[in-house]
């Protein structure tokens, strides 16, 4: 921040913030209070003066890749945002609004946090210190460095027995339109087939407790289990429908190519028992699909849409 913060930013100001997470589902409102003696106290039950008190809008996702919070440190304020993944993540910060505001740097900003840290990426203050002032801020997240740059490498299949066979390749009409599965593999397979890792990597990312399943887009279209494997070039590869609780590795963990990593099922967007297999890079805060090669028993894996 500039200088020329003196005791007259001291002064009590009326101060309104609002933190919202830019991902979607339901929004929870928490009220900070700071009583007389100093200590601070949260509640979900709207005080009688709202005067003074900070107001916390958290809107999360499904599963929270982000967590924001602001820091007071007397006149001016700190954003902290926290990666809970364990791999790179782009965030987007931005206000939604502003009254008599200065930020450095100024918003919106962008940047990548390291994975399973926190990182102070704003202070604000006022432009006036004899005004009131507040903000209300936005924040995007998406996993993977954008800088990432995906090797031309060969993958394993993830079975290790017969019974599968693929229901939907790149550009499949289904449900293989978007840019983050265009190059994605549906495999079909008896529901508890063991699903091993393609490639070598770290376990990004896990979701194993959702059991609901169907074709109902905006109910199930952003939920289902899966497990996110970073690889070592920063391209990310997805296995996603797996049965609920059947994950076999933990955030954190390097995993092998071939290692069991969980189990087939049909959770989320789906008709039945599949694997979807897709490797992603983000390419500015949002995912991308990658066309790939994968051995199959037989040599090179025929992929439908595949040139």
């Amino acid at each position: 921040m500039r200088a020329g913060y003196t005791s007259a930013m001291r002064r009590s100001l009326p101060l309104l913030i609002a933190i919202a997470l830019a991902l979607p589902a339901g929004a929870q409102t928490v009220y900070k209070l700071v009583r007389p003696d100093g200590t601070v106290h949260y509640t979900d039950r709207r005080p009688a003066d709202i005067d003074g008190v900070e107001t916390i809008q958290v809107r999360a996702e499904v599963q929270q890749i982000a967590r924001l919070r602001v820091e007071s440190d007397r006149e001016l304020r700190h954003a902290v945002v926290g990666n809970v993944l364990h791999g790179p993540l782009e965030i987007r910060l931005l206000a939604a609004e502003a009254s008599n505001l200065q930020s450095e740097p100024a918003l919106p900003l962008r940047t990548v946090l390291a994975g399973e840290g926190e990182q102070r990426v704003a202070v604000f203050g006022p432009l006036d210190p004899a005004q009131g002032w507040g903000f209300s801020l936005q924040l995007q997240a998406m996993p993977g460095d954008p800088r990432a740059v995906h090797q031309d490498v060969d993958y394993a299949l993830p079975f290790d027995s017969g019974g599968w066979r693929i229901d939907q390749g790149w550009g499949g009409r289904f449900s293989h339109t978007s840019p983050e599965s265009r190059h994605a593999v549906d495999f079909s397979a008896p529901e508890g087939t063991p699903v091993l890792a393609a490639r070598e990597g770290v376990v990004m990312q896990i979701a194993d407790d959702f059991r609901g399943a169907g074709l109902d887009l905006e109910k199930y279209g952003a939920r289902a289990n899966f497990v996110r494997v970073l690889h070592s070039d920063g391209s990310m590869g997805l296995y996603a429908h797996l049965a609920p609780e059947s994950a076999r590795v933990r955030p954190g963990a390097r995993v092998r190519a071939g290692q069991v990593i969980g189990a087939v099922g049909s959770t989320g967007y789906s008709t039945g028992p599949h694997l979807h297999f897709v490797v992603q890079v983000n390419r500015g805060l949002k995912l991308e699909s990658v066309p790939f090669r994968m051995q199959g028993p037989s040599g090179a894996l025929r992929i439908p849409g595949a040139p």
